[in-house]
């Protein structure tokens, strides 16, 4: 991608052409509505032409089968084929016939429930709130007429992943939108890409413990697919604590027929109610909140997860990294953002656990991440990498290293407010880390050098005398100027005579305040 990449990407990441054109037609029909309640409203509907496309395709195949061997209206035909049944009283055609009705409220609301009653997997995960008071029926009508407009889950569209990227599109504009909220469903693409790509979830079991609307996962998938690999072979486990946000999580997951029946939900969320206590993660990702001050971390002052220190009761920071080093397996790794404070804080005990957390030789990688990635903070936020065995026969031996990479310098503006991470700018930062733990890169070997103000390789001893600090820059450097081919004394030549330019100039310009002050009846002294 180019640096004028803001030409070619929404600040979601996602190509512009129809999902943009969707997004701004279903954008004007949101009137006055606030951008996280027409969320629901929007993503329900096209959550359910999804399934309902998917649904008539086999349907019709069923109806055309010239043996007649199977019954279009049979369940188990569907379910033998992994496509959710869809009962005739929620079908997109029922729902397109009656758009423009003022009960349409009502039938969809009726259609979410005959697919959750019949879809065990959908149980309590579809907004069914369709008939409420408050919601103008006459533009839903507008809308179903709108999504109704492209084919979502008919073979070629899912080929293509139309429903993926109208999704995801969706979920980032709505991000936006909300501003803070939004960061607590929606992680940017290109800072999920770069988790990902880091560190490279083949096989095994895959854990995000505060997932929102499922990035992570999805990425993972898309990962496993790009390098040739088995769907099959990884697992995935969730906890959310927002009820709204984790049905978007399994709708989102859904609709690419991703396994979901591990990411769980419930109000207190994993600090006060981990509910995979006994889970040994292969692959950790996770984006938590950001410095959070309500996790009600008195009540949990002897907690068995602080292994490294209790954490302070005012910020979750270090009570996050704690529990994500608790659930990894004995050759996991875990990749996850936190505010750049976690790498140098040292109030309320933060220093002391991350010293303790350095000293077991966990860190494998830091990244300082570029300002303006977040819709939700313009906090400057930074990556961790934790490695629970950096002796690992996968990659060489790292013990007593940690890598620094000061990426502050990379992404583009894609609008006033938002910068992304470019494909090539995620490429460098994790061909780095991966070249520095003795990976080939494309398929020929490289060896990692040190780059003066990106990348430096530092021992623990060198990170005891910066006192357990973390920040990529005190390690990396200044990156070395080009030198100025002119020489010294031409330089002063020049400099000289332009200040003379200037002070000659000056002399002018007082000259004309002086008559100016003149011709009104003032004189300007000469004395000081």
């Amino acid at each position: 991608m180019s640096r004028d990449a803001k030409k070619a990407s929404s600040s979601n990441g996602a190509i512009l052409g129809f999902e943009e054109k969707l997004w701004k037609a279903a954008d004007k029909l949101r009137n006055n509505m606030d951008a996280a309640e027409y969320k629901h409203v929007v993503l329900g509907l096209i959550f359910l032409k999804y399934i309902s496309d998917v649904f008539e395709e086999v349907h019709q195949e069923l109806v055309n089968d010239p043996e007649k061997l199977s019954d279009p209206e049979e369940i188990d035909e569907y379910k033998m084929r992994n496509v959710f049944w869809v009962p005739s009283k929620a079908r997109w055609s029922l729902l397109q016939k009656n758009a423009k009705q003022p009960t349409i409220g009502i039938t969809i609301d009726d259609a979410m429930d005959a697919i959750e009653r019949d879809n065990v997997s959908l149980k309590g995960v579809l907004p069914k709130n369709y008939a409420r008071e408050g919601l103008d029926k006459q533009r839903v009508g507008e809308l179903i007429d709108l999504i109704g407009t492209i084919g979502l889950g008919d073979k070629e569209s899912r080929s293509k992943d139309v429903l993926g990227r109208v999704y995801e599109y969706f979920l980032g504009q709505f991000a936006d939108a909300e501003g803070k909220k939004g960061g607590q469903f929606y992680t940017p693409r290109s800072i999920v890409q770069l988790l990902v790509a880091m560190i490279e979830p083949f096989k095994g079991r895959v854990f995000d413990p505060c997932c929102g609307s499922g990035g992570m996962f999805i990425q993972s998938e898309k990962f496993v697919q790009a390098h040739r690999g088995r769907i099959d072979d990884i697992f995935i486990f969730g906890q959310e604590s927002n009820q709204t946000t984790w049905r978007l999580c399994k709708m989102n997951l859904a609709i690419r027929g991703i396994e979901s029946k591990k990411v769980r939900w419930n109000n207190e969320g994993s600090f006060q109610n981990d509910l995979h206590k006994d889970l040994k993660a292969d692959y950790l990702l996770a984006n938590p909140p950001f410095n959070d001050s309500d996790w009600k971390g008195e009540m949990l002052r002897e907690d068995i997860r602080w292994k490294y220190g209790v954490p302070p009761v005012g910020n979750a920071n270090f009570a996050w990294v704690q529990h994500f080093i608790h659930h990894l397996a004995p050759r996991g790794i875990a990749g996850f953002v936190l505010a750049n404070g976690s790498m140098s804080s040292n109030t309320s005990n933060e220093g002391e656990i991350r010293k303790n957390i350095v000293e077991a030789d966990l860190v494998d990688c830091m990244v300082a991440l570029p300002s303006q990635l977040f819709y939700n903070t313009m906090i400057p936020a930074c990556l961790w990498f934790i490695s629970r065995d950096k002796q690992n026969s996968k990659f060489r031996d790292r013990r007593g290293e940690v890598l620094f990479i000061d990426a502050r310098k990379l992404g583009v503006m894609v609008d006033r407010r938002h910068r992304q991470l470019t494909p090539e700018d995620i490429k460098k930062i994790a061909d780095t880390y991966h070249a520095w733990r003795g990976e080939p890169i494309d398929e020929q070997k490289i060896e990692y050098t040190d780059v003066l103000g990106f990348c430096k390789t530092a021992k623990l001893e060198e990170i005891r005398k910066q006192n357990h600090i973390l920040t990529p820059g005190r390690y990396v450097g200044c990156e070395e100027e080009e030198e100025d081919p002119e020489e010294f004394e031409e330089k002063i030549k020049k400099l000289t005579a332009e200040l003379a330019e200037q002070m000659h100039e000056g002399i002018k310009l007082d000259e004309e305040i002086r008559k100016n002050l003149e011709s009104i009846g003032y004189e300007l002294g000469t004395e000081v």
